[in-house]
Formats: structure tokens, sequence, C-alpha cells
């Protein structure tokens, strides 16, 4: 069901969005993004990612996104969980002010066998793969909710880390 615009902005205003964020990694371990056309979160750089339609089964909202914003048939089975997140805007897509806008974000880590290339251009334009490094500069312009993944992935490593070295002294 089509819903418009105005309809939406009223869901916006009054309830949580539930969306699905794609952390699509390279074989050098970079993620891929690209700066956002529209807001919220115009202008910075931002993962690719989509909203979850009403009564529409996760697996197959994400099969739709990743074909939609990435050109590639993948599966949810195919990804790693990565956990919840909360993203909150001031802002929103039709930029009427007073109106924020709140996601519940599921993340999905996703390692394509080739690299993406076939992009949906109506949320973001040229695209980029960023290190942890690169995306955690004071001057990377890569948006704060997106630097959650990055920061996250460090964590990982670390725990990784940690946990490889505990099991070889036990050795």
């Amino acid at each position: 069901m089509e819903i418009s615009n105005d309809q939406l902005l009223k869901v916006i205003e009054t309830t949580p969005l539930v969306s699905i964020d794609l952390i699509v990694k390279n074989k050098e371990e970079k993620i891929l993004l690209g700066i956002r056309k529209n807001e919220p979160a115009k202008n910075t750089w931002f993962v690719p990612g989509g909203r979850v339609r009403k009564d529409e089964d996760l697996d197959i909202a994400f099969t739709r996104i990743t074909k939609n914003e990435l050109g590639l048939d993948c599966t949810r089975d195919q990804a790693r969980f990565i956990g919840i997140f909360e993203h909150k805007y001031d802002t929103n897509f039709l930029e009427r002010p007073g109106i924020s806008t709140h996601y519940i974000v599921m993340a999905y880590e996703i390692k394509p066998l080739t690299n993406p290339e076939n992009f949906y251009n109506m949320q973001h334009q040229e695209y980029r793969w960023f290190s942890a490094d690169d995306a955690l500069k004071d001057n990377s312009n890569v948006h704060q909710n997106a630097q959650l993944y990055f920061k996250q992935r460090l964590i990982d490593d670390q725990y990784k880390s940690l946990n490889a070295r505990r099991d070889s002294s036990q050795e």
C-alpha cells in the first residue's frame, strides 16, 4: 500500500520508523558509504539502507533493500547481524520544520563476492570505500550515526584480539 508524503510525515512525527542499514565490506575490510541526497543526514556520508514497510517480512525487506540500493541479490541469511541501533535526527525527508525523525535500525554486514555496481541514486551519490580510521576523522563528514558502525567494528576487533590472546595463553 502506497501512502502519500503527508501521510508518511504524520507517521514520522508520531512514531519511530524501522529500517535496515547495510554495512557493505570489501576485501580490504573497508565500508561503502555514499553522500546522502535527502534529509535526514543530507550531504553527509552514510551507509545504504531503507525502511521496512508495513506488513513486510524482514527477509523480504532485506532482499528488496539490497537489490534496490546496491543492485545485489542478497538474502538476510547471507549477512551477519551487527545489532540494533537508534538513530535520531532533528530533520525529516520533506525538510518540514519542527518534525524530527527517529529510526530503530537493524544493521547487517554483507561481504559481496563482487563490488556493487548498480546504486539506487534517489538517496545517495558519489559512493566511496572508507576505512575505520578515515571514517572516524573529525573532518571526514561521515555522519555520527554511520560512525557508530565503524566504532562497533573496532570494539569487535578488540574483543577478538583479547579472546585470541586468552585462548593462546590457555594452551
